[in-house]
């Protein structure tokens, strides 16, 4: 017992080490993703892909299970050694509570390890941008932020014109999305080399109507490196997450980064839904920051090019009619799903020093303005390739 408990001990100390070096080590931090943390992806991450299900999911299960057989059964201990004198039971009781606790307690280490490995110590790597993008820029003028919104929406009225739909105007799709998302990711990789290698297949969670009442696209799970995403929501949405997910399995862990990597995945796909995602997926960021930046000035917004009635109704997370299927099966009301999980994912992210919590996803505005920086050649073609110019004027496809 003393020896187990001693081995315990020494993991836990050795875990919050870990943490603390990478606190105050970037250096450790990035050789950590570079030449450790792949490993994790290369072994389980492959043995957790041999299933269909998210295993991620069901592991989350399992510990919520855990967790209220704890407390059932710390309550029945108590219950049983106030009411039951048998000593022969109260042996074998506390032999039964023993064992379980124990194991909940190596379960518990276990977690605290996983966590450490696939994903604390990723808050502390160098960023994408001073990777890959020559460092953050400090700031951007209007016009510039008014040329990327320009760009974005006319890519996207013209996409949604392109889309193959059904009777019903919904958008029909009969290629492997999944497959799709890592042939993108990889195809970046040949670009950015942390990107590069296998990747697993994405999967559909199973409880998609609960992720869809924490307003939640999907989730990476560092216990079984899995990128998993939310079956329920507007199919628009269903590329752009894959591949955010996936970019977190790659060691990606900031929400902007991820939004960028996820953006650059897609316009650069053969696939006109790919791309159409893409652009979708960073359109209410920008938008929302230049409507700001002009004091929402309704004179000067309109002077510029409109986002068209298709994209806004493609722009949605989830449809009415899924809408109302969630809240038809709904055990719990969805605002009060909502705000937990908006509590949960803004403590996680402040913990690991990301002081604007959720408002981190909105950075990406910040990252595509340096991408588009510093990469001058993809700005004026991308400029070229999506918007006619007559006159210096930008044509869109008008409401």
């Amino acid at each position: 017992m003393k020896k187990r408990g001693i081995k315990v001990f020494a993991v836990v100390l050795g875990t919050v080490i870990l943490n603390v070096i990478a606190w105050h080590s970037t250096a450790f931090c990035d050789f950590y993703v570079r030449y450790i943390f792949p490993v994790w992806v290369n072994t389980y991450g492959r043995l957790s892909g041999i299933w269909n299900f998210s295993v991620g999911e069901l592991m989350i299960a399992v510990g919520l299970l855990m967790t209220a057989a704890a407390v059932l059964l710390g309550i029945t201990a108590v219950i049983f050694r106030l009411l039951i004198k048998d000593a022969g039971l109260g042996r074998r009781m506390r032999r039964l509570c023993g064992g379980f606790y124990r194991f909940f307690g190596y379960t518990c280490v276990a977690v605290m390890v996983v966590m450490t490995l696939n994903c604390f110590i990723l808050y502390h790597c160098s960023t994408f941008d001073v990777k890959y993008l020559n460092g953050e820029r400090e700031d951007y003028s209007i016009d510039e932020l008014a040329l990327l919104r320009d760009y974005v929406v006319t890519q996207a009225n013209i996409l949604s014109q392109q889309m193959v739909r059904d009777e019903a105007g919904n958008i029909v799709y009969d290629g492997d999305m999944a497959q799709t998302a890592i042939e993108s990711m990889q195809a970046l990789g040949e670009e950015y080399e942390q990107l590069a290698g296998y990747y697993p297949k994405p999967k559909e969670i199973y409880t998609s109507e609960f992720l869809s009442q924490q307003k939640m696209e999907g989730y990476y799970f560092p216990f079984s490196m899995e990128a998993n995403y939310n079956g329920v929501m507007n199919i628009t949405n269903k590329p752009s997450t894959m591949c955010h997910e996936l970019a977190h399995v790659k060691g990606f862990i900031y929400e902007d980064e991820a939004n960028l990597i996820g953006y650059l995945a897609c316009i650069n796909s053969d696939d006109p839904l790919f791309r159409y995602s893409g652009y979708l997926s960073v359109l209410n960021y920008i938008d929302n920051d230049y409507k700001k930046s002009i004091g929402k000035n309704k004179e000067i917004y309109n002077s510029h090019v409109k986002i068209s009635a298709q994209v806004k109704k493609d722009n949605v997370f989830l449809t009415e009619e899924s809408w109302a299927k969630v809240e038809q099966k709904a055990v719990v009301k969805t605002e009060t799903v909502s705000k937990a999980s908006n509590t949960f994912v803004q403590t996680n992210l402040v913990l690991n020093g990301i002081e604007d919590g959720k408002l981190s996803y909105c950075r990406v505005v910040d990252l595509l303005m340096n991408y588009y920086a510093t990469n001058v050649d993809a700005m004026e073609v991308s400029v070229i390739d999506g918007m006619d110019t007559q006159d210096g004027e930008y044509l869109g496809l008008e409401q």
